[in-house]
């Protein structure tokens, strides 16, 4: 079977379990977004090779993949997905992020003054990521807002990740002066 399927050349694509809706839909914009947040991830656990930040990300990237199949997936179809066996984002996930979170915030000095990103790439690229992360949360709030109610931990999974991605830019810049 080819990547190549032509079923979205006139401007639609397909949720989970085949519902068509446009390709600009409220849906695929928000885990489009996530999507874009899990590639940006990358690019900063690439750039973390060695430290220990790296290994939390690949966790991350794990949990975005679990948030962006909840949201590929109508709300009438949740209950088959789940039944399917995949996962829905929960408190724990959540929780885990918290963690990260004292964990490295007892390891950080912060900045007196606003952060400025650019201080090295590893710094950089989660700066860059975080941003990504709280357009995300937008979209994800806007579709609630659009009365296309989402389960409402991942908004705040969203929130959790987008203050660790700042946090953990700020250790990376705490471990080198090039950040």
């Amino acid at each position: 079977m080819s990547i190549v399927t032509r079923t979205g050349d006139k401007g639609t694509t397909a949720l989970m379990y085949g519902r068509r809706v446009g390709k600009n839909h409220p849906r695929v914009e928000a885990y489009g977004c996530v999507d874009e947040l899990t590639a940006a991830i990358g690019l900063a656990r690439a750039q973390a090779a060695g430290q220990p930040v790296q290994e939390h990300l690949l966790v991350v990237q794990r949990d975005l993949i679990v948030l962006m199949g909840e949201l590929a997936t109508a709300k009438e179809d949740l209950p088959r997905y789940v039944q399917d066996g995949h996962r829905l984002v929960t408190p724990e996930l959540t929780g885990r992020l918290e963690e990260l979170v004292r964990q490295f915030e007892a390891q950080t000095t912060f900045p007196k003054d606003w952060a400025i990103p650019g201080s090295g790439m590893g710094s950089a690229t989660l700066d860059l990521a975080r941003t990504i992360c709280r357009r995300a949360e937008r979209r994800v709030c806007a579709l609630q807002e659009a009365g296309r109610p989402q389960h409402p931990e991942m908004v705040i999974y969203l929130n959790r990740l987008a203050d660790l991605l700042w946090l953990l830019a700020r250790w990376v810049e705490n471990q080198s002066p090039t950040g």
